[in-house]
């Protein structure tokens, strides 16, 4: 059973910066995407981030490109996702979330399979 558990979450001023990590386990192959969507309150789900295990491709859409960076530590099956420059509009709560469905992710994340529970992330103006 994959487990995601996300962390890292807070307060901060807008142009402020947020590290979350993400502790996961339970994948049983290595073509896995493993990432990050968020979701604030009246708005669609949306894919922020994520990472191609089988050959460390990235994807980030318009909205994070510049300003937020994915990164694994396998040794200590962790991910991260840096958050510089923020907004209030990145107010939202964040989660990992993976799938196994293999496929690039030049052009997105894939719906995601699996995720934990969240982590919230205010920006203040």
């Amino acid at each position: 059973e994959v487990q995601l558990q996300a962390s890292g979450g807070g307060l901060v001023q807008f142009g402020g910066s947020l590290r979350l990590s993400c502790e996961f386990s339970g994948f049983t192959s290595r073509d896995y995407t493993i990432g990050w969507f968020r979701q604030a309150p009246g708005k669609e789900r949306e894919g922020v981030s994520c990472l191609s295990n089988a050959d460390g491709a990235t994807y980030y859409p318009d909205t994070v490109k510049g300003r937020f960076t994915i990164s694994r530590d396998n040794a200590k099956s962790r991910i991260y996702l840096q958050m510089n420059g923020l907004k209030p509009e990145d107010t939202a709560v964040y989660y990992c979330a993976a799938h196994d469905w293999g496929g690039s992710v030049v052009h997105g994340c894939g719906e995601f399979e699996w995720w934990g529970k969240g982590t919230q992330v205010t920006v203040s103006s």
